[in-house]
């Protein structure tokens, strides 16, 4: 999902600041390194969308959630609880469907 930066490659921050909308640009909202692992939450004003963004370059993996505002910092602070819990509502979501 993310990779590490390469030669002239955008990092993760810069590709996520990019919009197809120059009057409405994605806005970093917090950021933060933990050992290699990158969160970002982005603020999406066009569409008012609030996005968690996570990625460890050194594995190669992360992810990105839309989040409700009211659990943006939540969000922030614990990336993988917060993940965790949207996914397992989500599978009880389809079960109980």
């Amino acid at each position: 999902m993310c990779g590490a930066p390469t030669r002239g490659s955008a990092t993760l921050r810069e590709r996520a600041l990019m919009s197809t909308n120059t009057k409405t640009p994605t806005r970093e909202l917090a950021q933060r390194l933990s050992g290699t692992v990158e969160v970002l939450l982005l603020w999406h004003p066009a569409i008012e969308q609030v996005e968690l963004s996570v990625c460890d370059p050194a594995t190669g993996t992360g992810f990105h959630l839309d989040v409700a505002p009211d659990n943006a910092l939540d969000a922030f602070h614990h990336p993988y609880a917060y993940a965790a819990g949207r996914e397992a509502r989500a599978e009880r979501t389809i079960v109980d469907g």
